[in-house]
């Protein structure tokens, strides 16, 4: 059994310790999960297993004729090859019999009548036959097409970031090695390509080590984790979903063990208060426990959990964001069509679809940056926007942390209306005090992400959008975050891929198919999947069924005349409902103790918000065929 073999690895790199003389071991159906916060030296530690990085002790041991293959998060492929030359760059010896092969039948087919050809051709036969190259050559061409891989002849130069990704995750997995290593391996893939690659992996023969944002690939994937936290690697056996039961026990037993060292330090701390006739030196040895109860309780526990957000927001009016009639086209690339879409307060919308269909752009046009082609954008008197973009803002690599969120203030106001300095924050989001003065250059890609999220919700938005929020932020940040939005107050608008992200914070969903087509979805994100994946049937043929409404509303294509007149009159209706709920509020704020008026008051303000929600469904039904 090949097996790969980590033996007390130490790095520290500037003021941080990445790992301290951790020790592990890689066997042969390991499918292992490697996660922490952004910053702990996940991707160094998969560059020193690899040999990238250095590390400053202990050694990576593997038999003779290991091999490894690494899909780093940018992938390294030569911009001069073209798609087909670099998914065969790799060392698998297999790789040059068909790639003979490939370049014989292409002379072949252009020199039939050539003795010397055809003597090459029958030789790149034999070793086919030989190496039993056929079945690799169809899982190589299998795994290209899953990964909507095409045109092999295209340069890599000419790919975008996310097709190079796709390329080198199919370069890593035709090379078939003793140990696979991803990082991030799901960014740019769809749906349906996830779904493939999950099973792929599941069925894999060699070891797989990944690190990845996805929890649902976590789970369905794994069958070890490994959580790299404050230099230290722990192990748990099973998928992300044991895991998760195995570290609220883990935490639950540290918590006992924190309680008790807390009720103990009291105890010497009284005792050294006592004053100097109560240490003599015959008591050194509980002086010295005393010291170190002190710098263990100081120290806290450790945990890549503590990340908490707890900012406030400015109020939020009913009319949040609305599109009449909106039309975009960018670079020649349609992203909407005569599109209607009306956002309120509470509103939790996702959006995905397919890659390069116009979800971003589609963000930006919302913030009224970007102007309509046609239609128009209204955006609520009270609405204040933080916009999460999927690039981060330019940072300026020689300021340093505390001063980036400075620009925005020195401190601000929590949801409990207390204050919270801009050195409190940074604390809980993970950036411990001593990291406070450092240079933004010296931060890994995810802190800089996390830094930049920070800053973002510090200007208190009551409209929130984000552009592919899970890319390069870590679980624990991820998990933080969606909680935050279960209690905001706003509106949030999300762009992702992410499936468990999307379930958590979405219950309504536009599909962006291209071409300016755009689903419409109620629910969650894995609802929609299980609806798309149905196999279509085909109707029946048999007798007339008598019509339905459903039916009626499935073959509709556009309003009838009194829906016309009902969606000219629809929004001064909503308008003037809402006018009546401020007012009838107001009133209440200054009844005083007439309980029977109140009451009264109170059916009244039930009554309206009954009111206006049927109008809202009402509209959002209507504007699904208003032109």
């Amino acid at each position: 059994m090949q097996t790969l073999a980590v033996e007390d690895l130490t790095k520290i790199y500037g003021e941080k310790t990445l790992f301290d003389h951790i020790s592990f071991m890689i066997k042969e159906g390991d499918r292992i999960g490697l996660i922490g916060t952004n910053g702990t030296g996940k991707t160094t530690l998969l560059n020193a297993i690899t040999g990238l990085d250095s590390y400053d002790a202990g050694s990576v041991v593997t038999p003779k004729q290991y091999r490894i293959s690494y899909l780093q998060q940018i992938p390294q492929l030569n911009d001069e090859l073209s798609i087909m030359a670099a998914v065969f760059a790799g060392d698998n010896p297999i790789f040059k019999t068909i790639q003979e092969y490939e370049g014989a039948l292409q002379q072949l087919g252009e020199q039939a009548t050539n003795e010397k050809v055809q003597e090459r051709y029958t030789k790149a036969e034999q070793a086919m036959n030989r190496d039993d190259a056929w079945t690799a050559d169809t899982q190589i061409k299998s795994i290209l097409n899953q990964l909507k891989i095409t045109d092999l002849k295209q340069k890599i130069g000419t790919l975008s970031g996310g097709q190079k990704k796709r390329v080198g995750l199919a370069q890593v997995l035709i090379e078939a090695p003793d140990l696979l290593i991803l990082d991030e391996p799901t960014n740019h893939l769809d749906f349906e390509s996830i779904a493939w690659l999950e099973s792929y992996l599941s069925n894999y023969k060699g070891a797989l080590l990944v690190v990845t944002h996805d929890r649902y690939f976590l789970d369905r994937v794994t069958n070890q984790i490994y959580e790299l936290s404050f230099g230290k690697l722990e192990a748990y056996e099973g998928n992300y979903e044991s895991y998760l039961g195995q570290k609220v026990k883990r935490d639950a037993t540290a918590s006992e063990q924190a309680a008790k060292q807390k009720k103990l330090y009291k105890k010497e701390l009284d005792w050294m208060h006592a004053g100097a006739k109560a240490r003599s030196t015959k008591q050194q040895a509980r002086i010295n426990r005393f010291n170190d109860l002190k710098e263990s309780v100081s120290g806290g526990t450790n945990s890549q959990d503590d990340v908490d957000i707890n900012l406030g927001q400015q109020r939020l009016g009913k009319k949040v964001l609305q599109l009449k009639d909106a039309s975009l086209t960018f670079h020649d690339h349609v992203i909407m069509q005569s599109f209607d879409l009306m956002i309120q307060g509470g509103a939790r919308l996702g959006i995905t679809g397919e890659n390069g269909a116009g979800k971003t752009t589609f963000l930006k046009a919302l913030t009224g940056k970007l102007p309509l082609t046609s239609g128009t954008l209204i955006l609520g008197e009270t609405v204040k926007i933080g916009f999460y973009t999927q690039i981060t803002e330019p940072m300026d690599p020689d300021k340093r942390l505390i001063t980036y969120l400075q620009e925005v203030g020195e401190q601000v106001v929590n949801k409990n209306g207390d204050t919270v300095s801009v050195t409190q924050l940074l604390e809980q989001f993970l950036f411990p005090r001593f990291m406070h003065g450092t240079l933004i250059r010296k931060l890994s890609g995810g802190e800089k992400r996390r830094l930049y999220l920070l800053k973002i919700l510090m200007t208190q938005p009551n409209v929130l959008l984000l552009d592919e929020p899970t890319n390069n932020l870590d679980i624990g940040t991820l998990t933080v975050l969606e909680n935050y939005l279960k209690t905001f107050n706003g509106a949030v608008i999300t762009v992702s891929h992410d499936r468990y992200f999307l379930d958590h914070v979405a219950d309504e969903l536009l599909i962006f198919a291209g071409n300016g087509e755009i689903e419409r979805f109620t629910g969650q994100l894995s609802d929609y999947l299980k609806e798309a994946a149905k196999p279509k049937q085909t109707a029946p043929k048999a007798a007339p069924v008598q019509k339905t409404q459903s039916t009626e509303q499935a073959k509709k294509v556009k309003l009838t005349y009194n829906e016309k007149k009902e969606w000219a009159t629809i929004e001064a209706t909503i308008d003037g409902l809402e006018q009546q709920l401020e007012q009838v509020q107001k009133e209440m704020a200054s009844n005083g103790a007439d309980y029977g008026k109140l009451a009264e008051q109170q059916r009244a303000v039930d009554e309206l918000n009954q009111q206006i929600e049927e109008k809202m469904q009402r509209w959002d039904y209507l504007s699904q065929y208003a032109n």
